[in-house]
């Protein structure tokens, strides 16, 4: 280890410290110093770790992060980031702190938790400590930021439905970073969700600056027996940030997760996703998009462990990248043993806008059973130079006509969400640039102020229950209307 290195984990010692020394939850004091403890053994991961091979993280290690002081923000403020049109109970987490005059919990039925962590772990201890870091473990060595997580874990957020509880809105988590340059947070979220419970979560995570700040996330959760959980993620990072984040689940009997992912902002992304189906019947849906441009990173890396018999489950991840940006796929389908049934799927589809934007895909199939369904498959593509030619010569611009094919690409599955009349997505002015500039006339488009509101983002106010394998399959996150290119613009300006 270099002396620089040794001071930068200097700071965070300092930092852990300084939390250990502070009035707290013994919960919190006795699982900080286990994760420090991991962390401090094993460190970052460096490119010498299979799953973080294309993954280089010493942007973020060259970085002396801090946690910043507890900031109040202005409602004026988050109200950018809010879901337009959804009414449902919506808790805000600011630098990883629960913000109460932030956040409206209102009326919840009987049984229901929605809130802070450290709080419910002071009135209900029991209802946290039986999950806490139950399933985000951290003894590989490739998982030193969950460590790192654990081991600065200072509140978080905690949503628990009891059994046969319906949440008949969506419950929208909105993580804020707040902080300048070298500022971190480490989120916590726990959900359970109880036997033959009905939930729709929406996380999001934003900053209010285009700073080089860290986020790192870690989700638990847990869906009951006979439970469906509808899971939806948008990242709207600064373009300058770095967000790792990673989600462990575990299902039951008969239990359904699906999970729709949008990554839009940071420097360098990591998204990790860890299933495991514990119960006959289970069915887990994992889908995401991804846009990239510039010399950014995002990384998706996902596994999900078949270990009982008569479970599905279904990927579908989709990037489109330009410049030199880079991206990531990892997923790999464990089938135990004992898992006969099994049908499991999987898809990884990329576009390259540019000769010098680069994709490393790695679908993986481990099956140690022998009556199953298994596939899995990956297509990297650049735009179709007839299309273009055609879109053109209808007097269509080059650069619309590139959006007109990345809406193609991105909508060949986006507009299946069961859902009523969509729900209009306000899309901020940061700009997540897309296509090339290469004319005075897209120059003037991306510098356009207009704002622009689009149905990118659909969340279904309608109770499902049952869902067959190949409806769940093609439902996604969102609706790029196919005669609009601005609606891709919406993304990137």
């Amino acid at each position: 280890m270099t002396t620089q290195l040794a001071a930068r984990q200097g700071t965070y010692r300092a930092t852990f410290d300084q939390l250990q020394q502070n009035p707290g939850v013994d919960a919190f004091r006795a699982l900080r110093a286990r994760g420090f403890a991991r962390f401090s053994e094993v460190g970052f991961p460096t490119t010498r770790l299979e799953s973080w091979r294309f993954t280089n993280v010493s942007p973020v290690t060259q970085r002396q992060f801090a946690i910043p002081a507890p900031t109040d923000l202005e409602p004026s403020v988050i109200s950018a980031f809010e879901l337009n049109g959804v009414e449902g109970p919506q808790v805000v987490c600011v630098d990883g702190r629960y913000s109460p005059h932030l956040s409206r919990v209102g009326e919840l039925p009987v049984g229901v938790e929605l809130g802070s962590m450290a709080d419910l772990l002071v009135t209900k201890p029991k209802v946290v400590a039986q999950y806490l870091a139950q399933l985000a473990r951290f003894d590989d060595p490739a998982a030193s930021f969950t460590a790192l997580n654990t081991g600065l874990l200072q509140d978080g957020l905690v949503v628990r439905i009891p059994d046969d509880t319906v949440l008949e809105t969506p419950v929208h988590l909105l993580f804020v970073s707040t902080g300048g340059n070298d500022v971190m947070s480490h989120p916590r979220t726990l959900v359970v969700a109880g036997t033959n419970s009905q939930v729709r979560l929406v996380e999001s995570y934003t900053g209010v600056s285009d700073a080089a700040y860290l986020t790192n996330a870690v989700t638990e959760v847990f869906v009951g027996d006979g439970a469906v959980v509808d899971h939806y993620k948008l990242l709207r990072e600064s373009v300058e940030a770095f967000h790792i984040a990673s989600m462990h689940l575990s299902l039951g009997r008969s239990a359904t997760f699906s999970s729709n992912a949008i990554t839009l902002g940071g420097a360098i992304v990591r998204n990790e996703v860890m299933a495991e189906l514990r119960g006959e019947g289970g069915e887990c849906t994992l889908n995401g998009l991804y846009l990239v441009d510039g010399t950014r990173l995002v990384d998706n890396h996902t596994t999900i462990l078949h270990a009982k018999p008569h479970c599905d489950s279904h990927e579908l991840y989709k990037g489109i990248l330009d410049n030199q940006s880079r991206a990531v796929f990892n997923g790999k389908i464990i089938v135990a043993r004992d898992a006969q049934k099994t049908d499991a799927k999987q898809t990884n589809k990329a576009l390259l806008l540019s000769e010098e934007a680069q994709i490393n895909t790695k679908p993986e199939l481990e099956i140690f059973a022998d009556d199953v369904k298994c596939t899995h498959g990956a297509t990297i593509g650049q735009l179709d130079s007839d299309a273009l030619f055609y879109l053109r010569s209808r007097g269509l611009h080059r650069f619309e006509s590139s959006l007109t094919q990345s809406c193609s690409s991105s909508s060949q599955r986006l507009g299946t969400l069961p859902s009523r009349p969509p729900n209009p997505w306000p899309v901020q002015s940061r700009r997540y640039r897309l296509c090339s500039m290469s004319s005075e006339s897209e120059r003037s488009f991306r510098s356009s102020t207009v704002p622009y509101t689009a149905n990118l983002w659909c969340i279904s106010t309608a109770r499902r229950r049952h869902r067959s394998p190949v409806t769940s399959s093609m439902r996604w996150l969102g609706t790029i209307p196919m005669g609009m290119p601005t609606s891709i613009a919406a993304y990137i300006s």
